[in-house]
């Protein structure tokens, strides 16, 4: 019983999938020949004899077709997608172009290419293969028809039955190759309208700089929208909550005075971490995402950052309007690591931040008088805000000699 389920197998493997195939070369016979109908119509409508009307007979419906190619190129990406299931691309990444613009590109060159060329040859392919198809049919059904001829031709006849299964067996090799080339010339039609048909390796490939591109814009928008989620929730709770325990420990320290000193003493120490759990938040709240920058903007951030640093820094902000919340977390976190660097590592007696907007560039300079020597391929923090920047296809550079001073300029794409 295995061994004949195995045969069976065997024998029609070749057959598994063909009705698809068949049905599609069908369809592009069809579609084949509506264009090739187009193209016979003056033809058929008149017979043209001076010069003028043959040129009009065969310049006029390929105008035609041509006109119409964005259609029939439509037309084949349904026939390969409800036929064969295979989806090529739109080779238009967003809007169909028109007609005259269709036809300068190298897209709709491409197509012309399918729908003159290679298609016809194609669909001629196709219908001999449907022909085969027809003959093989025919031939292995060769003794159903030799029962619809006349008792006396098959009497008078006697070596017909072996004629038969002559005709029989050539009938069932047909279909077999009938079945291999359909899968075969389906396959073809396959790759030849993927090439011509969808948007070529470098269309494809600047598609997906653009998807890509997209996607880490948003998912650096839904990161700074986190960062400023968490921000409030720190701001809302964690740290109203330490502001109150400080209180009642104050209130506590000033009001119970018979204490006994033990207890005194760890009223105090409990205040005193409360304060510095305090300052601690509210240094992390404003690393996160300082409520200032949202309310005000960027002015009034870098002024903030720059009025709690142990140096002077002057601060020089001409924004005629505000960018994007996304680039002024990231000028904003540049700024305030910038010149926390200063304060740790420069040694400098005063620091200048400048932030400009020049058509669709923010600019940011942070500069000093420190001791230079400011290399971002040794120190971390520059690596982190190198990234940070790249983050938002900006640019960072640093011209920090040895002995300063240095010079850190940041170009940011200026999204209003």
């Amino acid at each position: 019983m295995h061994t004949t389920a195995r045969l069976r197998r065997v024998i029609l493997q070749p057959f598994q999938g063909v009705g698809r195939s068949v049905a599609f070369l069908g369809t592009g016979v069809l579609i084949q020949l509506g264009v090739l109908f187009v193209m016979a119509l003056p033809w058929m409508l008149f017979v043209p004899v001076a010069m003028w009307a043959i040129l009009l007979a065969v310049l006029v419906p390929l105008a035609a077709v041509v006109l119409a190619g964005p259609l029939v190129t439509a037309a084949q990406h349904g026939r390969f997608r409800t036929r064969l299931g295979v989806d090529i691309p739109s080779p238009y990444a967003r809007r169909r172009p028109g007609p005259r613009e269709w036809m300068r590109t190298p897209t709709g060159r491409r197509q012309l290419t399918y729908h003159l060329l290679y298609g016809p040859l194609l669909a001629l392919a196709a219908a001999l293969v449907l022909l085969m198809w027809l003959a093989a049919g025919a031939a292995v059904l060769v003794y159903g028809w030799l029962w619809l001829v006349p008792l006396d031709w098959r009497v008078d006849h006697p070596g017909y039955t072996t004629w038969a299964a002559y005709v029989t067996a050539s009938g069932i090799a047909l279909l077999y190759a009938a079945a291999w080339l359909s899968g075969v010339l389906s396959r073809l039609d396959i790759r030849m309208a993927t090439v011509l048909l969808g948007p070529s390796r470098e269309e494809q490939l600047a598609r997906r700089v653009d998807d890509l591109t997209e996607s880490r814009a948003g998912l650096v928008d839904a990161v700074d929208a986190e960062r400023r989620r968490i921000e409030r929730d720190l701001h809302d709770g964690a740290q109203q909550r330490l502001v109150s325990l400080a209180v009642n420990l104050g209130l506590a320290k000033a009001t119970l005075g018979d204490l006994p000193e033990d207890a005194r003493r760890v009223i105090d120490e409990a205040h005193r971490e409360a304060k510095e759990a305090i300052e601690e938040l509210s240094g992390l709240v404003r690393g996160l995402h300082p409520a200032v920058l949202e309310d005000r903007g960027l002015d009034a951030a870098i002024s903030g950052v720059a009025a709690r640093a142990p140096i002077p820094v002057r601060v020089r902000v001409d924004l005629p309007s505000r960018p994007s919340p996304t680039i002024e977390a990231v000028a904003y976190f540049v700024v305030s690591e910038a010149l926390t660097n200063v304060v740790k590592h420069a040694e400098a007696s005063r620091a200048e931040v400048t932030v400009e907007r020049f058509g669709p560039t923010l600019l940011v300079v942070i500069s000093d008088d420190g001791v230079g020597g400011a290399d971002p391929a040794r120190g971390t923090g520059l690596v982190g805000l190198a990234k940070r920047v790249a983050s938002v296809d900006g640019t960072l550079s640093v011209d920090s000699p040895v002995g300063g001073p240095t010079l850190m300029t940041v170009e940011l794409p200026c999204v209003p």
